[in-house]
């Protein structure tokens, strides 16, 4: 009889050597083994987002800077020689917030506020602080205590700011003194060092502008209609 015959026998099969995959990077940033991670952030750049730093009372002051001078009359009146003095008003009864976007330092301010209670006010004569304080023929401030700036834009940031750099820019609020509005524009010194922001901002104006009369009495004193504010800051973030 005819046989049939039998088929060849198959190849055994044979599962090509599976490919190891690099290994995931365990953070945004972080680099597979062997090679170089990036930077989070370019260098001399601080992390975006807007921030609000509050300010720290016990660490900061606002002070008013007037001139004034006195006449024949003011050593008997006054127990002050004639002659020009120069006047630093100051309270550390200061409180408020800075919001700012240090991703985008072009980007407008957020809530900043800044206030500062005037009847605390004090200087090296307690004859004048209490009559810019209780007087009603004078600023009055026992009856308008608040001094507030409300900031409204800032200008001449640079494009980045890397911690602890110190910076210089403008600015602009509406300042409100006993129910009177203005704008005004101070001259910022800053810096930021991790979580404290601290700062001195300067401006000069008119007293009658903020509708205060500066003191005047015969052959006493004067005072200059122009003076000037300084704000020193300290500020942490929450």
């Amino acid at each position: 009889p005819t046989s049939t015959p039998l088929p060849p026998p198959e190849a055994p099969q044979v599962e090509p050597p599976a490919q190891e995959s690099a290994p995931e990077a365990a953070y945004p940033g972080d680099a597979p083994a062997g090679e170089e991670p990036e930077a989070a952030y370019p260098a001399g750049e601080t992390a975006g987002g807007m921030r609000t730093f509050v300010i720290v009372p016990a660490e900061s002051s606002a002070t008013y800077l007037a001139d004034e001078e006195f006449f024949e009359d003011a050593l008997d009146k006054l127990g002050i020689a004639a002659g020009l003095n120069s006047v630093v008003g100051t309270t550390s009864d200061v409180e408020g917030q800075i919001q700012i976007d240090l991703g985008n330092m072009q980007a407008p301010l957020g809530d900043t506020t800044i206030s500062a209670n005037l009847a605390s006010l004090t200087t090296d004569q307690q004859m004048r602080d209490q009559w810019i304080r209780d007087n009603n023929n004078g600023p009055n401030f026992g009856a308008f205590p608040p001094a507030t700036v409300v900031a409204t834009s800032i200008s001449g940031l640079p494009d980045t700011v890397a911690d602890g750099q110190e910076v210089q820019f403008q600015l602009t609020g509406d300042l409100t003194v006993r129910d009177v509005t203005r704008p005004v524009t101070f001259d910022v010194t800053a810096a930021l060092n991790g979580d404290t922001l601290t700062g001195t901002a300067e401006t000069r104006l008119l007293m009658s502008e903020l509708g205060i009369t500066p003191p005047s009495f015969a052959r006493t004193l004067t005072v200059d209609d122009e003076f000037g504010i300084r704000v020193q800051l300290v500020a942490r973030e929450q």
